[in-house]
């Protein structure tokens, strides 16, 4: 009775095509066949007759450019790329005659790689690839890598590959091509057993020795099928059961676990691929390391140049609102105005935003001590200036509240004073007194010179209640001007107007100017984040550079892996597996360049703090998250034009061109 079971394998009419200059080369042309589940068929015929492009068509690694190919009654020519990784992964073995073992890793992982793809149980897989090549007499080389095996121990570990997934159709190409006569003869005897368990083996060769193994030979002359006979060949007896048992399929994890076996599986090849071009790898990372280093040094030197810089402004004092007579400095009528007066000063005191607030009058006057004598500034000012301002005291005390209503001569001086009139190290001028004038003022507290403001560093500086300065200096109780320190939680701009509201409606008129320090704080910080943004920009275009390199050496390495490539898609792997390998290995490639670029702007620092004592960089936590992250946001930008061509390419090409 006839088997109404319809055919594994039905070509009807294909054609294979390829554009040669103008025209098109036919390699085949009409070719129907038609192949029985189980059967043992052997494609012979001369070298440029077809048959190899036949075995890649009937694998669904070449498509035909017409004609219908079926499997199973599924028309292949309606599948997309994905369904035919899934044909190949889930129906087909591929023997090679070059072998096309990945050198990288061992034999065990060798044959392991279909049952990644196929979502396999890590645990599984390992136990059922050991089990076959324990079967094919590789037990006691599974940890060999193919260049420390021989041309048949190679082959047998391709074999091994080809039954992984247990595919029910065996696809050898040339199998015994490379081979010794011995190692040829042991895998034509492993077919011969492929074939007894049932599964049906397709096999191309030029002998036809070798072909009259087979229970039917194709012969193929010129693109065409011109004889098609059965051997009557006597075949291996089945295998055992017992022995097929010991082989047994493992069982994916679903979808999630596949995928992770996948990307464990992208992630370890990207490791080995590296690690295999570790000077390729270093020098693809240099740009990445020198961009992320700039970029996460120069953040660091904005602010820390910033934060010097608000150091500096605070030794003035930091939130301050200074209050003078006349509209601006130089106006010619500020010294007839006199309603600037101590009690503008009792009044802001009393307002909540206000944090501290100081009188100030000034003048100049010869200041005498012993034998020494120099022109100083004498600054009249209140108990709370040196709050008001941030000025420290180095050395004694400030005056207080009782001195400004005493009109005490007490004197606080600044560092320059005291090294001008006691230049002897050890000579303590706190107690001590000194001649300003004619007005005699006892030494109590020495204050540090401010390293920022006009003069700053370089004046000499006394500071005296500004009531004793009024009185005996000036013989004048107008203010020279009114220092407001406010509250650090109030803001600047809401301050100044509510100052300014305040002495119009004592004063009747605004006759008086403020100046905001903190309009100066924000227009000097703000020409340090130019400047830092200037820079940075130049760092983020080293960066652009880097990746530029990654994308060029990626694509260089996709070339260079062709023969890898189509093997994977040859076992099974889908367009999407490719691209996930090459896109990991440039995300590695680009978040370790990454991770030593912050390395090296942690070491830069370290070093600028050891020769430069002015001030030190100030690194940012986001700043450094960023720099990884934008080192990994370049890996997949730079890296998907690569890890789309690898995904890309046709199968069939790639093996040919490995």
């Amino acid at each position: 009775m006839v088997s109404q079971e319809p055919p594994l394998i039905e070509l009807r009419g294909i054609r294979r095509d390829y554009p040669s200059g103008e025209g098109v080369v036919s390699v085949l042309r009409d070719v129907d066949l038609t192949i029985r589940r189980g059967e043992f068929v052997a494609i012979v015929g001369a070298s440029g007759s077809g048959k190899s492009t036949l075995m890649n068509i009937l694998g669904c690694l070449d498509r035909p450019s017409a004609g219908s190919y079926r499997i199973a009654g599924r028309e292949t020519g309606n599948l997309d790329p994905d369904d035919l990784a899934a044909l190949r992964r889930e129906t087909f073995g591929f023997i090679f005659q070059r072998y096309h073992l990945l050198a990288e890793v061992n034999a065990l992982a060798n044959v392991e790689i279909p049952a990644i793809y196929a979502g396999e149980a890590p645990a599984d897989r390992r136990q059922r690839a050991a089990r076959i090549l324990e079967r094919l007499g590789m037990g006691e080389r599974v940890d060999h890598r193919p260049g420390q095996l021989s041309g048949g121990q190679q082959q047998r570990v391709s074999i091994a590959r080809a039954l992984m997934n247990d595919a029910s159709v065996i696809l050898a190409d040339e199998p015994t091509g490379a081979l010794d006569s011995q190692s040829g003869q042991q895998v034509l005897e492993i077919l011969d057993e492929i074939h007894a368990e049932g599964r049906t083996v397709v096999i191309v060769t030029h002998d036809m020795g070798i072909a009259e193994r087979a229970q039917r030979i194709i012969e193929i002359k010129d693109g065409q099928i011109i004889a098609d006979r059965p051997t009557g060949a006597r075949l291996a007896a089945p295998v055992p059961a017992s022995q097929q048992a010991a082989v047994p399929r493992g069982k994916g994890r679903g979808w999630l676990s596949g995928l992770g076996s996948r990307l464990s599986e992208a992630l370890r090849m990207a490791l080995l691929s590296m690690w295999a071009h570790k000077l390729r790898s270093f020098l693809t990372m240099l740009g990445i390391i020198i961009g992320i280093a700039s970029v996460v040094s120069v953040v660091a030197l904005g602010r820390g140049s910033q934060e010097q810089v608000l150091a500096n402004i605070s030794s003035l004092g930091t939130n301050t609102l200074e209050i003078y007579p006349g509209r601006d400095f130089g106006d010619r009528r500020s010294g007839r105005i006199t309603t600037l007066v101590a009690s503008d000063a009792d009044a802001l005191a009393l307002q909540p935003y206000v944090a501290a607030v100081t009188p100030s009058v000034s003048t100049s006057a010869t200041v005498r001590h012993g034998a020494e004598a120099v022109n100083a500034q004498i600054n009249g000012v209140g108990a709370g200036y040196f709050d008001a301002t941030g000025t420290t005291i180095a050395a004694g005390r400030v005056f207080g509240e009782g001195a400004l209503r005493d009109l005490a001569q007490e004197v606080v001086i600044d560092e320059n004073t005291r090294n001008s009139l006691f230049p002897a190290a050890d000579d303590d001028p706190v107690g001590q007194v000194i001649l300003a004038d004619n007005v005699m003022l006892r030494i109590v507290g020495v204050a540090s010179v401010p390293q920022w403001g006009p003069g700053g560093g370089q004046n000499l500086t006394l500071f005296v209640p500004y009531t004793t300065a009024q009185a005996r200096f000036l013989g004048s109780s107008i203010l020279g001007g009114i220092t407001v320190r406010v509250a650090d939680d109030v803001d600047m701009g809401l301050a100044e107007q509510a100052v300014t509201r305040l002495l119009i409606q004592r004063h009747g008129t605004q006759d008086f100017f403020i100046r905001n320090t903190d309009a100066i704080r924000q227009t000097i910080t703000a020409t340090t984040q130019t400047m830092a943004l200037l820079i940075s920009a130049i760092a983020v275009i080293s960066l652009m550079v880097g990746g530029i390199g990654v994308m060029n050496i990626m694509l260089v390495s996709v070339s260079e892996r062709v023969s890898e490539i189509g093997v994977r898609m040859a076992v099974g792997a889908r367009q999407s597996d490719i691209m996930q390998q090459f896109l990991i290995e440039a995300v590695l490639v680009c978040l370790i360049g990454g991770v030593l670029g912050v390395a090296a702007a942690l070491g830069f620092g370290l070093a600028f703090g050891a020769l430069n004592t002015s001030f030190n960089l100030s690194y940012s936590g986001v700043s450094v998250v960023a720099a990884l992250v934008s080192s990994t946001a370049i890996g997949i930008g730079f890296g998907f034009l690569p890890a789309r061509s690898a995904s890309r390419l046709d199968p069939v090409v790639a093996l040919t061109k490995g």
